[in-house]
């Protein structure tokens, strides 16, 4: 998942923002790059301009100067004019779309190539993963962004010249009608654009949602014998069930903002000619002939109106799906990048050591076999350890001991120098922060959430939490720190980034993360590791990916039977448990 799921709010305005800004560049030049193509549609679509004028005018000529006077011949030649230069439309309309395809298809295949870019080198990346969400990217948005680019330039290119037309025709018919036409146009409008953006933010939250399930479905087939020999199918199912239920908030959300732009275009489409009807008496009075009434209505029903709808239809629709779509598929590939090997960083800021471990013994029964099984560990001050092996191997139970939530059955574990068994819990709040991976948000604002384990912390280390684990696009989603948070309304990711940055402020000397941050994608698992190990303290990570490990001075490899510690390159050489996860990891992408 990605570090923010998908929601409706600030956060997404502020993406398409920034998509925008980031798609002017590349829009001109692709644009520029074909000037040939975009002067043959615009001679193309003087001939509509024409049209639509003639349409018009031709009614009302052949009205005032030829029925109404009796004169059938002069009526119908006008009619036989207008008429011949509607027909003269369908080569127009078919030379349009013989250009089009010269836009579009480059666009197209510009986009598959991006796209199959950036899966290869997130794939290739160290400690990178498979694209969960690639052959979405490759199928499906490609073409809504063909589809909507295409959409957009017949309706725009249509409404342009058009209106042109119509207005023209309008004015030179009796200037009173642009009095009574422009201002419903002009409110329906206004109307739409204000619905824009929040249905641009709609179509973003669909299309986050969309790649969620992509990835859901992708991790349950991936961990399916996991799942399975824990047991846990029904959290499985129901984190599915989630993220569907998502998506079709999103859909419903797209669903209400498409009834106010179906509102806006009752208004610009359809208040015109209710008015011109109405003002019909007062036109007559000011001497606007029938004929021009006619050709009004003829401008306003047939040539005006429906390029008005058309354009608002797709503009809303089209328009908000291009943005998003176009900004996901062209936005700068994330620095997948990790952390030189074990090793080869700084290592524990001193000798003395901050958890210790002494023939430490766990079983669940008398009979059963241990869990843990005369464990020796000793882990420095500063330093950053990660524990790996496979599933249901000891690792979160490994934790629990460590943070004094369960006892040993044999051996002694020492914690920043205490020993654990008489500690009071109270002493042990202040000694260790442990982080599961279902990570618990209240009702409350986000800053109280923040502060939820040093309730004093100032505003200033609040604020330096923010920076360093990234989180200003949760803090501006959820409206601010001050703002008060649901938590039903989270997803994972953002619980998970709550909650490490509850760990970032607190003053514990050891922090313990049991997969905390498993619904981060791999970028934001980087930066959260790095803030956490780069502020005072110890930390212990129970490692999903191969990038997490190698980010740690140490490794400590859980087989069931022996427990091996060393750098990355040491437990290549020494664990064949170790060189199987690593196959695994890479395998997978994870």
């Amino acid at each position: 998942m990605s570090r923010t799921a998908a929601r409706p709010g600030h956060g997404h305005a502020v993406t398409d923002r920034v998509a925008a800004r980031r798609l002017a560049a590349p829009a001109r030049r692709f644009l520029l790059g074909r000037k040939r193509t975009l002067l043959g549609l615009a001679a193309l679509s003087a001939a509509e301009s024409v049209q639509t004028f003639l349409g018009g005018y031709g009614v009302a000529r052949a009205l005032d100067d030829g029925f109404l006077r009796a004169d059938t011949a002069t009526g119908l030649l006008w009619l036989a004019l207008a008429v011949g230069v509607i027909l003269l439309g369908a080569p127009v309309t078919r030379g349009v779309f013989a250009l089009l395809a010269d836009l579009t298809e480059p666009l197209r295949d510009a986009l598959v190539r991006r796209a199959v870019m950036n899966a290869l080198r997130k794939a290739t990346a160290p400690g990178g993963s498979v694209d969960g969400t690639a052959v979405s990217r490759l199928t499906s948005q490609t073409e809504i962004a063909r589809d909507s680019f295409a959409g957009l330039v017949l309706t725009a290119r249509s409404f342009l010249f058009v209106a042109t037309g119509a207005a023209v025709g309008l004015l030179s018919l009796a200037p009173q009608f642009l009095l009574i036409v422009l201002p419903p146009l002009l409110l329906g409008v206004t109307l739409f654009a204000m619905s824009l953006l929040p249905m641009a933010r709609a179509q973003h939250r669909y299309l986050d949602a969309d790649e969620v399930i992509a990835r859901h479905a992708q991790g349950v087939r991936t961990a399916l014998r996991d799942i399975i020999a824990c047991g846990t199918q029904d959290a499985a199912a129901a984190q599915g069930r989630l993220d569907v239920g998502e998506a079709a908030a999103a859909a419903r959300s797209m669903a209400r903002w498409a009834a106010v732009r179906t509102l806006a275009v009752a208004v610009a489409g359809q208040l015109p000619v209710l008015l011109l009807l109405v003002c019909t008496p007062w036109l007559l009075r000011q001497g606007v002939s029938a004929g021009a009434l006619a050709g009004a209505l003829t401008y306003l029903l047939q040539a005006l109106l429906p390029a008005l709808h058309s354009l608002m239809t797709v503009l809303g629709a089209a328009g908000a799906r291009l943005l998003v779509v176009l900004g996901r598929l062209t936005e700068p590939y994330p620095d997948t990048a990790v952390a030189p090997p074990a090793g080869s960083g700084p290592g524990p800021r001193t000798g003395r050591a901050a958890v210790e471990l002494r023939g430490v013994r766990v079983s669940f029964g008398s009979r059963a076999r241990p869990v843990l099984d005369g464990l020796d560990l000793s882990v420095a001050e500063g330093e950053h350890l990660a524990v790996v092996g496979p599933s249901g191997i000891g690792k979160s139970t490994l934790l629990q001991v460590v943070a004094g939530t369960l006892a040993p059955s044999e051996g002694a574990v020492r914690l920043a120098g205490h020993p654990l068994v008489p500690a009071p819990p109270t002493d042990l709040t202040g000694l260790r922060t442990l982080l599961p991976q279902d990570a618990y948000v209240f009702t409350g604002t986000l800053r109280d959430n923040l502060r939820y384990l040093s309730p004093q912390a100032p505003r200033a280390a609040v604020e330096e939490t923010v920076r360093a684990l990234e989180l200003e696009p949760l803090v501006a989603r959820v409206g601010g720190l001050d703002a008060t948070l649901t938590p039903r309304t989270l997803s994972q990711g953002e619980r998970q980034l709550i909650a490490l940055g509850r760990a970032h402020l607190s003053p514990a000397p050891v922090l313990l993360l049991d997969e905390a941050t498993s619904h981060l994608d791999p970028s934001a698992e980087a930066v959260a590791e790095r803030a956490l190990a780069a502020r005072p303290g110890t930390l212990v990570v129970v490692a999903h990916r191969l990038s997490s490990a190698l980010r740690a001075h140490r490794v400590l490899a859980l087989d069931g039977t022996h427990a091996r510690s060393g750098t990355h390159e040491e437990l290549l050489a020494r664990s064949a448990l170790y060189r199987d996860l690593v196959g695994h990891w890479h395998g997978t992408g994870r």
